[in-house]
């Protein structure tokens, strides 16, 4: 068998060029250095720092960041307390701060919430009479942002390297997504050695966010060869370096693997973009604030994948050949990528996380309604009817 991995050197940090310059590899944490070195250059002695409560220090990211800010000289402000799936009143507390501060670029450490928290932020300190909740309600279209600098901490959401961010409006139940270019971050830092400490289940659940992320852009009506060929290559990654990853979370060859298949799917969505398993899944975690991103898709997706198979067939048996056997048919297809889910021990339900059949006319009216959702929804293969979702969700209890 070719194992072209065998060829490259995990310890030697690679850039990988996107709208983002990646620093990435292991031990590539160090960069902040040069970044931090940049932007004293450019004038920018203030920054805001993004993170969660506990990640960004127990995985040793904030000893050297701090120690790079301070050799700088440059001033900074930590707002901590961005949760997952994070809120857009979270949001204006930490543009608050940051704009008191006098904050001229935003870092994150973290994940998917703290670099979409992040990212919302940069908007709003180039908009000053804006919300988050404006923001995320589509009341203005920002054109500016101020830099950002994105240290992922984990191997799934790749939104450190494309234009999305997504965050809960709470009162509402909303959990939209937006899109602009302003806020591509300027670099990124994907440094495996910083994901050794992930949970057993926060693994599985990044991974799988992975998969969904280019099952939904290789087979989305805007979907090129660029989002198919790699789709099928984070597949064939995450299949293989999953359950080693699981085995033996210290497994640094693993996660090197693992965190370039996310990045990847974060490119892979940021050309083919999304639609049924995300725009579905958003009102789970908009009403259960607490609930697993992951988890969430991971459940949904055979339902989506049984639902998509008679407009995109040969794409999904061509990129899923490296985790399926039989691809022949819709019921076939649904049920090896359930089996794929139970090998990785992701066996759950809708019911098995608190929902029943009484949600399912709510969590349908939110998949509509919630701003966003209804552009995901517009680029399904199949058409997304009321009753389409509706099955999805039932299917998935």
């Amino acid at each position: 068998m070719i194992n072209w991995e065998n060829d490259l050197n995990i310890n030697e940090v690679r850039e990988i060029r996107t709208r983002t310059t990646v620093y990435f590899g292991c031990g590539a944490i160090q960069k902040i250095n040069d970044i931090a070195h940049i932007y004293a250059e450019r004038g920018i002695n203030k920054v805001v720092v993004m993170s969660g409560r506990n990640a960004y220090k127990s995985t040793g990211a904030w000893d050297v960041v701090e120690k790079a800010l301070k050799e700088n000289k440059i001033e900074y402000i930590n707002y901590d307390k961005v949760t997952p799936n994070p809120t857009t009143d979270a949001i204006d507390e930490a543009t608050a701060l940051a704009r008191d501060f006098g904050a001229k670029a935003v870092i994150t450490i973290g994940g998917g919430s703290p670099t979409d928290a992040g990212k919302s932020v940069a908007i709003l300190l180039k908009y000053p009479n804006e919300t988050g909740s404006g923001l995320y309600e589509f009341k203005f279209t920002p054109t500016e942002a101020v830099p950002i600098v994105a240290i992922n901490l984990t191997h799934g959401t790749g939104s450190e390297t494309n234009r999305f961010a997504v965050a809960t409006i709470l009162e509402k139940n909303y959990k939209p997504a937006i899109a602009y270019d302003c806020i591509y971050p300027e670099f990124a830092i994907d440094d495996p050695n910083l994901m050794t400490g992930l949970s057993p289940k926060q693994t599985r659940y990044v991974s799988i966010d992975a998969v969904n992320h280019v099952i939904e852009a290789a087979t989305s009506k805007v979907a090129s060869p660029y989002s198919v060929t790699l789709a099928r290559q984070v597949i064939e990654l995450v299949g293989k370096y999953l359950p080693k990853a699981i085995q033996n979370p210290a497994d640094k060859e693993a996660r090197y693997y693992l965190c370039y298949a996310a990045l990847m799917g974060g490119v892979c969505f940021d050309n083919g973009l999304l639609h049924y398993t995300h725009a579905l899944e958003h009102p789970l975690s908009a009403m259960k604030p607490d609930f697993s991103h992951g988890l969430g898709l991971a459940i949904l997706l055979p339902a989506v994948i049984k639902n998509i198979y008679s407009a995109k067939a040969e794409t999904l048996q061509y990129i899923l050949e490296p985790i399926l056997k039989d691809t022949t048919d819709a019921q076939k297809t649904a049920e090896g990528v359930y089996e794929w889910l139970k090998s990785v021990d992701v066996p759950n339900k809708l019911k098995d996380e608190g929902f029943s059949e009484a949600d399912v006319e709510k969590l349908t009216e939110l998949a509509f309604t919630t701003p966003s959702l209804d552009g995901l929804l517009g680029i399904a293969p199949t058409k997304a009817t009321k009753e389409a979702v509706s099955a999805i969700y039932r299917e998935s209890l």
